[in-house]
């Protein structure tokens, strides 16, 4: 039997050259009003902007806040994969930190999991009409979800999206490997394999360009449909 934690939302925030962001992103995350309370974890993936000293100074000001700092650049994925070590919570969740999603919508999104209604909750960015997103975003993304919606019968409308809030135990217990922006596929996959119930929930996002800082690329689908693939029909955990 898994021991029950007491409630703790653990918060990980993976930052790569977010100097811009970061304090913000923070900052929302210790201000919104929360249905538990809250840790925040914050990963600097080898920034080489201003984002390590700005972390470090928030940090310095709330006891809520940890900062861990990778000397290089290893990808979103390694960065998630080395703050889910560090968790305490019975929820686990991720927050990106280019202010495309406000934080607030968190309180909303983890309340499922914390009444023991689903195992996990996605924050779907197209479970309603948004003509503001780009067109190359909504088909990308559109393509991948009914991808993986084929390969694995789940029927969800935003595979890609960062928020994934899940129970601490069960994201603990995943094995990823994943470095890159193909940590999302992978996380999917491995819940949805296991059988776990997902939710999903409409949040709002603002979509940023590639000039105002966007890192994800045509090449990351690529990545992701291999992840898909593999994890269905060569027997990868």
């Amino acid at each position: 039997m898994v021991a029950r934690l007491p409630p703790l939302l653990s918060i990980i925030v993976p930052v790569y050259n977010e100097s811009a962001t970061i304090a913000a992103v923070l900052e929302r995350l210790l201000t919104i009003e929360l249905p538990l309370p809250r840790e925040i974890i914050a990963v600097n993936d080898g920034s080489k902007d201003g984002t390590a000293a700005a972390l470090d100074a928030a940090a310095a000001k709330s006891p809520l806040i940890s900062v861990i700092h990778h000397e290089r650049n290893g990808g979103k994925g390694m960065a998630l994969r080395t703050g889910l070590l560090r968790t305490n919570g019975s929820i686990v969740a991720i927050q990106d930190a280019d202010l495309e999603l406000d934080p607030a919508q968190l309180a909303g999104l983890v309340e499922p999991v914390l009444r023991g209604e689903a195992d996990a909750v996605y924050g779907s960015r197209f479970m309603h009409k948004a003509p503001h997103v780009p067109l190359m975003t909504r088909f990308g993304n559109a393509t991948l979800t009914q991808f993986t919606n084929l390969l694995y019968g789940s029927t969800l409308t935003d595979m890609e999206t960062c928020y994934k809030i899940m129970r601490g135990d069960l994201a603990r217990s995943l094995p990823l490997v994943s470095n890159r922006f193909e940590i999302e596929p992978e996380i999917t996959v491995q819940l949805l394999k296991r059988g776990a119930r997902i939710v999903e929930l409409p949040v709002t996002f603002s979509p940023r360009s590639k000039a105002a800082g966007k890192k994800i690329r045509w090449r990351d689908g690529w990545h992701a449909v291999d992840i898909l693939v593999r994890h269905k029909f060569s027997g990868v955990d």
